[in-house]
Protein backbone atom coordinates (compact mmCIF):
# COMPACT_ATOMS: atom_id res chain seq x y z
CA UNK A 1 0.00 0.00 0.00
CA UNK A 2 1.03 3.47 -1.17
CA UNK A 3 0.63 5.05 2.55
CA UNK A 4 1.64 8.81 2.07
CA UNK A 5 4.65 9.11 5.07
CA UNK A 6 7.37 11.77 4.75
CA UNK A 7 10.22 12.14 6.58
CA UNK A 8 12.59 15.05 7.10
CA UNK A 9 15.01 16.78 9.23
CA UNK A 10 13.88 18.30 12.03
CA UNK A 11 14.86 21.78 11.96
CA UNK A 12 16.09 22.31 15.61
CA UNK A 13 18.74 21.01 18.59
CA UNK A 14 17.43 17.95 20.19
CA UNK A 15 15.62 18.27 23.64
CA UNK A 16 18.47 16.78 25.68
CA UNK A 17 20.73 19.43 24.01
CA UNK A 18 18.78 22.31 24.56
CA UNK A 19 19.63 24.64 27.68
CA UNK A 20 16.55 24.17 28.89
CA UNK A 21 14.00 21.76 29.18
CA UNK A 22 10.43 21.54 31.68
CA UNK A 23 8.93 17.97 31.90
CA UNK A 24 5.78 17.56 34.08
CA UNK A 25 3.86 13.58 35.27
CA UNK A 26 1.10 13.82 37.42
CA UNK A 27 0.58 10.60 39.74
CA UNK A 28 -2.35 8.24 39.76
CA UNK A 29 -3.70 10.00 42.37
CA UNK A 30 -3.46 13.65 40.98
CA UNK A 31 -7.66 14.59 40.30
CA UNK A 32 -6.45 14.56 36.49
CA UNK A 33 -5.19 11.18 36.36
CA UNK A 34 -8.24 10.03 38.69
CA UNK A 35 -10.55 11.09 35.81
CA UNK A 36 -8.18 9.85 32.87
CA UNK A 37 -8.01 6.05 35.19
CA UNK A 38 -11.39 6.02 35.44
CA UNK A 39 -12.69 6.98 32.08
CA UNK A 40 -10.03 4.54 30.92
CA UNK A 41 -11.32 1.49 33.25
CA UNK A 42 -14.95 2.18 32.05
CA UNK A 43 -13.50 2.57 28.62
CA UNK A 44 -11.92 -1.21 28.42
CA UNK A 45 -15.09 -2.64 30.51
CA UNK A 46 -17.96 -1.15 28.22
CA UNK A 47 -15.72 -2.75 24.96
CA UNK A 48 -15.55 -6.16 26.90
CA UNK A 49 -18.94 -6.05 27.85
CA UNK A 50 -19.94 -5.25 23.77
CA UNK A 51 -17.70 -8.04 22.36
CA UNK A 52 -19.24 -10.26 25.31
CA UNK A 53 -22.90 -9.57 23.90
CA UNK A 54 -22.36 -8.69 20.46
CA UNK A 55 -19.10 -9.59 18.75
CA UNK A 56 -17.94 -6.26 18.40
CA UNK A 57 -17.02 -3.07 20.09
CA UNK A 58 -20.15 -0.46 19.64
CA UNK A 59 -19.64 3.20 19.18
CA UNK A 60 -18.87 4.88 22.63
CA UNK A 61 -16.79 7.16 24.55
CA UNK A 62 -15.97 8.17 28.12
CA UNK A 63 -13.78 10.93 27.32
CA UNK A 64 -15.67 13.77 29.26
CA UNK A 65 -15.36 12.44 33.13
CA UNK A 66 -15.37 15.26 35.76
CA UNK A 67 -14.26 15.71 39.85
CA UNK A 68 -16.00 17.74 41.79
CA UNK A 69 -13.44 17.75 45.29
CA UNK A 70 -14.42 17.20 48.34
CA UNK A 71 -13.34 18.08 51.60
CA UNK A 72 -11.84 16.91 54.61
CA UNK A 73 -10.43 17.48 58.14
CA UNK A 74 -6.71 15.77 58.12
CA UNK A 75 -4.60 15.18 61.22
CA UNK A 76 -2.12 13.24 62.40
CA UNK A 77 -2.83 9.76 63.45
CA UNK A 78 -6.14 9.75 60.95
CA UNK A 79 -8.37 12.08 59.82
CA UNK A 80 -11.65 12.14 58.27
CA UNK A 81 -13.69 13.20 54.82
CA UNK A 82 -16.15 15.51 55.88
CA UNK A 83 -18.00 15.59 52.32
CA UNK A 84 -17.21 13.41 49.92
CA UNK A 85 -15.58 13.42 46.48
CA UNK A 86 -18.03 13.38 43.72
CA UNK A 87 -17.03 11.76 40.48
CA UNK A 88 -19.54 12.15 37.06
CA UNK A 89 -18.81 9.63 33.97
CA UNK A 90 -19.60 11.24 31.38
CA UNK A 91 -19.90 10.53 27.26
CA UNK A 92 -21.75 8.65 24.91
CA UNK A 93 -22.29 4.76 24.81
CA UNK A 94 -24.59 2.45 22.58
CA UNK A 95 -27.47 1.17 25.28
CA UNK A 96 -29.53 -0.99 22.70
CA UNK A 97 -28.23 -3.44 20.00
CA UNK A 98 -30.33 -5.64 17.72
CA UNK A 99 -33.51 -5.48 20.38
CA UNK A 100 -31.36 -6.30 23.26
CA UNK A 101 -30.75 -3.44 25.84
CA UNK A 102 -27.34 -3.31 27.56
CA UNK A 103 -26.29 -2.79 31.06
CA UNK A 104 -23.80 0.13 30.16
CA UNK A 105 -24.54 2.58 33.30
CA UNK A 106 -23.91 -1.05 36.08
CA UNK A 107 -20.68 -2.00 34.09
CA UNK A 108 -19.37 1.62 34.03
CA UNK A 109 -19.92 1.99 37.91
CA UNK A 110 -18.71 -1.65 38.74
CA UNK A 111 -15.43 -0.81 36.33
CA UNK A 112 -15.30 2.60 38.57
CA UNK A 113 -15.41 0.70 41.96
CA UNK A 114 -12.61 -1.51 40.80
CA UNK A 115 -9.99 1.32 39.57
CA UNK A 116 -10.75 3.35 42.57
CA UNK A 117 -10.20 0.57 45.19
CA UNK A 118 -7.09 -0.66 43.07
CA UNK A 119 -6.08 3.10 42.35
CA UNK A 120 -6.38 4.90 45.87
CA UNK A 121 -7.35 2.10 48.62
CA UNK A 122 -7.82 4.64 51.20
CA UNK A 123 -10.91 6.70 49.37
CA UNK A 124 -13.70 4.44 50.48
CA UNK A 125 -15.87 4.06 47.71
CA UNK A 126 -19.88 5.42 48.22
CA UNK A 127 -18.39 7.62 51.62
CA UNK A 128 -15.26 9.02 50.69
CA UNK A 129 -16.31 9.23 47.22
CA UNK A 130 -19.74 9.35 44.84
CA UNK A 131 -19.40 7.98 41.13
CA UNK A 132 -22.41 8.84 38.99
CA UNK A 133 -22.92 8.35 35.62
CA UNK A 134 -24.41 10.40 32.97
CA UNK A 135 -23.71 8.19 29.44
CA UNK A 136 -25.66 9.40 26.44
CA UNK A 137 -26.49 7.69 22.86
CA UNK A 138 -24.37 8.79 20.11
CA UNK A 139 -24.71 10.78 17.22
CA UNK A 140 -25.90 8.61 14.59
CA UNK A 141 -23.47 9.70 11.52
CA UNK A 142 -20.59 9.25 13.56
CA UNK A 143 -22.79 5.65 14.27
CA UNK A 144 -22.38 4.89 11.02
CA UNK A 145 -18.59 6.13 10.47
CA UNK A 146 -18.22 3.52 13.43
CA UNK A 147 -20.07 0.18 12.24
CA UNK A 148 -18.89 -0.44 8.88
CA UNK A 149 -18.44 -4.11 8.54
CA UNK A 150 -17.62 -3.88 4.96
CA UNK A 151 -13.96 -2.70 6.07
CA UNK A 152 -11.37 -4.96 7.53
CA UNK A 153 -9.57 -1.94 8.98
CA UNK A 154 -12.32 0.47 10.91
CA UNK A 155 -12.51 3.91 9.49
CA UNK A 156 -11.48 6.94 11.13
CA UNK A 157 -14.36 9.04 13.11
CA UNK A 158 -12.47 12.58 13.01
CA UNK A 159 -10.42 15.03 11.02
CA UNK A 160 -7.78 14.92 13.83
CA UNK A 161 -4.37 14.64 14.80
CA UNK A 162 -1.78 12.22 16.57
CA UNK A 163 1.98 13.09 18.10
CA UNK A 164 4.76 10.68 19.83
CA UNK A 165 7.92 11.18 20.32
CA UNK A 166 11.50 9.00 21.03
CA UNK A 167 13.94 8.60 22.92
CA UNK A 168 13.23 9.99 26.54
CA UNK A 169 15.80 12.58 27.60
CA UNK A 170 17.30 12.01 31.04
CA UNK A 171 15.16 14.34 32.58
CA UNK A 172 12.13 12.93 30.60
CA UNK A 173 12.95 9.21 32.17
CA UNK A 174 13.71 10.35 35.70
CA UNK A 175 10.12 12.40 35.84
CA UNK A 176 8.20 9.26 34.35
CA UNK A 177 10.06 6.47 36.46
CA UNK A 178 9.98 8.46 39.84
CA UNK A 179 6.44 9.05 39.98
CA UNK A 180 5.71 5.18 38.81
CA UNK A 181 8.26 3.92 41.62
CA UNK A 182 7.18 5.73 44.36
CA UNK A 183 3.61 4.55 43.62
CA UNK A 184 4.47 0.84 43.51
CA UNK A 185 7.76 -0.09 44.86
CA UNK A 186 8.30 2.77 47.42
CA UNK A 187 4.60 2.91 48.86
CA UNK A 188 4.78 -0.89 49.27
CA UNK A 189 7.32 -0.51 51.96
CA UNK A 190 5.86 3.34 53.04
CA UNK A 191 1.80 3.41 53.09
CA UNK A 192 2.10 6.54 54.24
CA UNK A 193 2.96 8.30 50.50
CA UNK A 194 -0.47 8.22 49.32
CA UNK A 195 -1.00 8.25 45.20
CA UNK A 196 -1.43 11.99 44.31
CA UNK A 197 2.78 12.31 43.61
CA UNK A 198 3.14 15.30 41.35
CA UNK A 199 6.86 15.37 39.81
CA UNK A 200 7.59 18.55 38.14
CA UNK A 201 11.41 18.18 36.09
CA UNK A 202 13.69 21.42 35.11
CA UNK A 203 16.89 21.08 33.78
CA UNK A 204 19.23 24.19 33.27
CA UNK A 205 21.91 22.86 31.29
CA UNK A 206 24.15 20.08 33.32
CA UNK A 207 21.88 20.91 36.26
CA UNK A 208 18.38 18.83 36.73
CA UNK A 209 15.93 19.62 39.36
CA UNK A 210 13.15 17.60 40.53
CA UNK A 211 9.71 18.94 42.68
CA UNK A 212 8.01 16.38 44.06
CA UNK A 213 5.00 16.96 45.58
CA UNK A 214 3.49 14.08 48.08
CA UNK A 215 0.65 13.57 49.33
CA UNK A 216 0.66 11.71 52.96
CA UNK A 217 -1.37 9.53 54.51
CA UNK A 218 -2.34 10.58 58.16
CA UNK A 219 -3.40 7.51 59.54
CA UNK A 220 0.04 6.64 58.66
CA UNK A 221 1.87 9.79 60.39
CA UNK A 222 1.28 10.78 64.14
CA UNK A 223 3.13 13.55 64.30
CA UNK A 224 5.54 16.53 62.29
CA UNK A 225 8.62 14.70 63.30
CA UNK A 226 7.48 11.62 61.74
CA UNK A 227 5.96 13.76 58.63
CA UNK A 228 9.79 15.11 58.59
CA UNK A 229 11.11 11.58 58.24
CA UNK A 230 8.62 10.59 55.55
CA UNK A 231 9.23 13.82 53.56
CA UNK A 232 12.96 13.03 53.99
CA UNK A 233 12.61 9.57 53.00
CA UNK A 234 11.18 10.50 49.42
CA UNK A 235 13.63 13.09 48.94
CA UNK A 236 16.74 10.22 49.30
CA UNK A 237 14.67 7.79 47.45
CA UNK A 238 14.37 10.27 44.17
CA UNK A 239 17.79 11.38 44.48
CA UNK A 240 19.24 7.93 44.34
CA UNK A 241 16.74 6.74 41.41
CA UNK A 242 17.86 10.24 39.28
CA UNK A 243 21.13 9.34 39.28
CA UNK A 244 20.50 6.03 37.83
CA UNK A 245 19.79 7.89 34.44
CA UNK A 246 21.86 10.59 34.30
CA UNK A 247 25.23 11.91 35.49
CA UNK A 248 24.37 15.28 35.85
CA UNK A 249 23.81 17.54 39.03
CA UNK A 250 20.65 16.88 40.61
CA UNK A 251 18.65 18.58 43.34
CA UNK A 252 15.44 17.20 44.96
CA UNK A 253 12.83 19.02 46.63
CA UNK A 254 9.99 17.39 48.38
CA UNK A 255 6.53 19.43 49.01
CA UNK A 256 8.12 22.88 48.98
CA UNK A 257 4.82 24.69 50.18
CA UNK A 258 5.53 22.81 53.65
CA UNK A 259 5.34 25.97 56.63
CA UNK A 260 6.43 23.95 59.75
CA UNK A 261 6.68 26.89 61.87
CA UNK A 262 2.42 27.14 60.75
CA UNK A 263 1.78 23.49 61.00
CA UNK A 264 0.85 23.42 57.30
CA UNK A 265 1.80 20.29 55.57
CA UNK A 266 0.75 18.05 52.78
CA UNK A 267 -1.11 15.71 55.12
CA UNK A 268 -4.30 14.08 53.86
CA UNK A 269 -6.74 11.57 54.78
CA UNK A 270 -6.98 9.56 51.55
CA UNK A 271 -3.93 10.32 49.72
CA UNK A 272 -5.20 12.75 47.15
CA UNK A 273 -5.43 16.46 46.78
CA UNK A 274 -9.37 15.82 45.49
CA UNK A 275 -10.57 15.57 49.07
CA UNK A 276 -9.95 19.00 49.84
CA UNK A 277 -10.92 21.56 46.81
CA UNK A 278 -8.96 20.29 43.96
CA UNK A 279 -10.71 19.20 41.09
CA UNK A 280 -10.14 17.24 37.79
CA UNK A 281 -11.17 16.58 34.68
CA UNK A 282 -10.11 14.09 31.31
CA UNK A 283 -7.61 14.83 29.21
CA UNK A 284 -6.03 18.18 31.71
CA UNK A 285 -3.00 15.71 32.74
CA UNK A 286 -0.28 13.52 31.26
CA UNK A 287 -0.38 12.95 27.73
CA UNK A 288 -0.70 9.44 25.95
CA UNK A 289 3.24 8.54 26.93
CA UNK A 290 2.51 9.46 30.37
CA UNK A 291 4.33 13.21 30.55
CA UNK A 292 3.54 16.74 29.77
CA UNK A 293 6.31 18.05 27.66
CA UNK A 294 6.33 21.56 26.53
CA UNK A 295 10.07 21.38 25.15
CA UNK A 296 7.86 19.13 22.51
CA UNK A 297 4.59 18.87 20.19
CA UNK A 298 1.91 17.64 22.24
CA UNK A 299 -2.00 16.99 21.07
CA UNK A 300 -4.56 18.67 23.21
CA UNK A 301 -6.96 15.32 23.12
CA UNK A 302 -7.95 13.41 25.79
CA UNK A 303 -6.34 10.20 25.17
CA UNK A 304 -8.28 8.57 28.01
CA UNK A 305 -12.29 6.80 27.31
CA UNK A 306 -12.08 7.55 23.70
CA UNK A 307 -13.14 4.36 22.16
CA UNK A 308 -10.29 2.17 20.77
CA UNK A 309 -11.21 0.77 17.68
CA UNK A 310 -11.71 4.12 15.35
CA UNK A 311 -11.43 6.97 17.70
CA UNK A 312 -8.24 9.06 16.20
CA UNK A 313 -7.85 10.72 19.13
CA UNK A 314 -6.84 7.66 21.24
CA UNK A 315 -5.17 5.71 18.46
CA UNK A 316 -2.75 7.99 16.51
CA UNK A 317 -1.34 9.44 19.73
CA UNK A 318 -0.84 6.10 21.09
CA UNK A 319 0.21 4.81 17.42
CA UNK A 320 2.91 7.68 17.11
CA UNK A 321 4.12 6.70 20.15
CA UNK A 322 4.73 3.47 18.97
CA UNK A 323 6.21 4.23 15.69
CA UNK A 324 8.50 6.94 17.44
CA UNK A 325 9.70 3.81 20.04
CA UNK A 326 10.09 1.47 17.34
CA UNK A 327 11.98 3.65 14.71
CA UNK A 328 14.56 4.64 17.52
CA UNK A 329 14.78 1.22 18.78
CA UNK A 330 16.01 -0.50 15.47
CA UNK A 331 17.53 2.61 13.34
CA UNK A 332 21.07 4.12 14.53
CA UNK A 333 22.01 7.22 14.95
CA UNK A 334 18.76 8.90 15.87
CA UNK A 335 19.33 11.86 18.61
CA UNK A 336 15.65 12.76 18.75
CA UNK A 337 12.42 11.82 16.62
CA UNK A 338 9.07 13.66 16.62
CA UNK A 339 5.84 11.66 14.86
CA UNK A 340 2.55 13.18 13.92
CA UNK A 341 -0.37 11.18 12.38
CA UNK A 342 -3.14 12.98 10.49
CA UNK A 343 -6.26 11.32 10.04
CA UNK A 344 -9.19 12.28 7.84
CA UNK A 345 -12.61 11.45 8.71
CA UNK A 346 -14.10 8.35 6.81
CA UNK A 347 -10.60 6.92 5.33
CA UNK A 348 -8.92 3.97 7.04
CA UNK A 349 -7.10 4.25 10.14
CA UNK A 350 -3.94 2.46 8.65
CA UNK A 351 -3.88 5.58 5.40
CA UNK A 352 -3.48 8.65 7.50
CA UNK A 353 -3.64 11.92 5.49
CA UNK A 354 -0.05 12.11 6.01
CA UNK A 355 2.44 10.31 8.51
CA UNK A 356 5.20 12.52 9.33
CA UNK A 357 8.64 11.84 10.37
CA UNK A 358 10.96 14.34 11.61
CA UNK A 359 14.14 13.41 12.71
CA UNK A 360 16.97 15.21 14.81
CA UNK A 361 20.62 12.36 13.49
CA UNK A 362 24.05 11.96 15.29
CA UNK A 363 26.60 14.16 13.68
CA UNK A 364 28.27 11.70 12.05
CA UNK A 365 24.85 10.14 10.55
CA UNK A 366 23.17 11.41 6.98
CA UNK A 367 19.09 11.46 6.80
CA UNK A 368 19.81 9.48 3.37
CA UNK A 369 21.44 7.12 5.17
CA UNK A 370 18.54 5.83 7.45
CA UNK A 371 15.38 7.43 5.51
CA UNK A 372 14.57 3.96 3.52
CA UNK A 373 14.96 2.24 7.08
CA UNK A 374 12.66 4.94 8.90
CA UNK A 375 10.25 5.03 6.19
CA UNK A 376 10.10 0.67 6.16
CA UNK A 377 9.09 0.86 9.92
CA UNK A 378 6.35 3.76 10.11
CA UNK A 379 4.65 1.60 7.08
CA UNK A 380 4.99 -1.61 8.98
CA UNK A 381 3.53 -0.02 12.25
CA UNK A 382 0.47 1.81 10.12
CA UNK A 383 -0.48 -1.32 8.86
CA UNK A 384 -0.40 -3.44 12.37
CA UNK A 385 -2.78 -0.43 14.09
CA UNK A 386 -5.37 -2.35 14.88
CA UNK A 387 -2.79 -4.08 17.35
CA UNK A 388 -3.11 -0.63 19.28
CA UNK A 389 -7.13 -1.60 19.91
CA UNK A 390 -6.23 -5.06 20.84
CA UNK A 391 -3.39 -3.56 23.17
CA UNK A 392 -5.73 -1.06 24.92
CA UNK A 393 -8.73 -3.40 25.75
CA UNK A 394 -6.83 -5.65 27.45
CA UNK A 395 -5.29 -3.66 29.06
CA UNK A 396 -1.61 -3.64 28.19
CA UNK A 397 -1.45 -0.13 27.52
CA UNK A 398 -1.37 3.05 29.33
CA UNK A 399 -3.41 6.01 28.45
CA UNK A 400 -2.16 8.63 30.76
Amino acid sequence: MDRNIQVSRLDRQAVEDQEVEIVERKGIGHPDSICDGVAESVSRALSQLYLDRVGKVLHYNTDETQLVAGRAAPAFGGGEVVEPIYILIVGRATKEYDGEQLPVDSTALAAAREYLSEAIPELEYGTDVVVDVKLGEGSGDLQDVFGEETQEVPMANDTSFGVGHAPLTETETIVHEAERALNTTYHDDHPELGPDVKIMGKREGDRIDITVAAAMVDAYVDGLDEYDDAVASVREYVDDLAREYTDREVHVDVNTADDYDEGSVYLTVTGTSAEQGDDGSVGRGNRANGLITPNRPMSMEATSGKNPVNHIGKIYNLLSTRVAESVTSEVDGIRDLQVRLLSQIGRPIDEPHVADAQIVTEDDVELGDIEADVLAIVDRELADVTDVTRSVIEGDVSTF
